[in-house]
């Protein structure tokens, strides 16, 4: 698997709605404030609760140094809170801190730490901790790969795609498709690569794109590759924009059309990916099919903000 593709998830909103139940109102006026970005005041409502022991509050209280809302941000202080919360089998707590570990914000990487906090989080039912937990599995902590555990990798991506998660759907998608920890099988691939598409994974949709246009492991198809492709390019991703600039181009799988050929190419080119070819044919467009593309991409451009 590649391993740029493999990026931490790090899932911040509500982390402290999961705690135990509390029974204090007060607490639900923490929550209340915090929801209202009146973090100042939920902080002075949570502080109280948070050292009385209540593990929803110090749940909150880590999310608040964690981000820096309400109080300087703090990531030692904020590991200290999510610690006292997980160890009262917080399950948000639990994922929050491992995040912190792993990513070393607290002065080193403890990988040992968050993968031990990543596990108690997966096992109590967390769906990104699965994900995060197959990541490590698969030797996202070291260097192109090495130290990879696949069984176990391949068990927690199963596991968190299996409760909908796109991109541990993906990453099993690319497993397939690369023969890595399971027999290489490009049918499997591009099952997984069209459940993670239909789940908005917009790599998912750039891949399973190419697989149907060019029949690799499904029907081909390139008016339906085409389509994929087009989707993963309104979602962001430039290398699907680069290749509907070039479909819209030449006319295949799509209706030829300069204007969008170009909007998409200028999209793609901001976004980083070049092309010497699409250059030459948008400097050999007229002025007013190069206006319309230009018009259009910085249309689309607002649509996205």
């Amino acid at each position: 698997m590649k391993q740029s593709r493999l990026s931490f998830l790090v899932v911040l909103a509500a982390v402290f709605t999961a705690s135990l139940p509390v029974a204090a109102a007060s607490f639900d006026e923490a929550k209340a404030l915090y929801s209202d970005r009146k973090y100042k005041d939920a902080y002075s409502v949570a502080a109280p609760l948070a050292n009385a022991g209540k593990s929803g509050a110090q749940a909150m209280l880590g999310l608040m140094f964690e981000n820096g809302r309400g109080v300087k941000k703090n990531a030692v202080t904020a590991a200290q809170w999510y610690a006292a919360a997980a160890k009262q089998n917080h399950v948000g707590a639990m994922f929050s801190l491992a995040m912190i570990y792993l990513d070393g914000r607290t002065g080193q990487v403890r990988i040992k730490d968050g993968k031990s906090w990543l596990e108690k989080a997966a096992k109590a039912g967390h769906v990104p901790a699965m994900h995060n937990l197959a990541l490590l599995y698969s030797g996202a902590a070291g260097a192109n790969g090495s130290g990879a555990n696949w069984p176990r990798a391949i068990e927690w991506y199963r596991k968190a795609a299996g409760k909908g998660f796109g991109d541990s759907q993906y990453n099993l998608g690319l497993l397939h498709l690369e023969g890595k920890g399971v027999k290489k099988d490009p049918v499997k691939a591009a099952e997984w690569f069209k459940r993670a598409a239909l789940k908005g994974v917009s790599d998912a949709a750039l891949d399973y794109g190419v697989m149907v246009f060019r029949g690799e492991g499904v029907q081909r198809n390139e008016k339906i590759g085409a389509e994929w492709l087009l989707f993963a390019a309104r979602n962001g991703n430039v290398i699907a924009q680069n290749r509907v600039a070039r479909l819209f181009m030449v006319g295949r799988g799509m209706d030829k059309d300069p204007i969008e050929a170009i909007k998409w190419h200028l999209l793609a080119t901001e976004g980083g990916r070049a092309d010497e070819k699409l250059d030459a044919f948008a400097r050999a467009a007229s002025t007013e099919v190069k206006q319309k593309a230009r018009a259009r991409a910085d249309a689309w451009r607002k649509l996205e903000k």
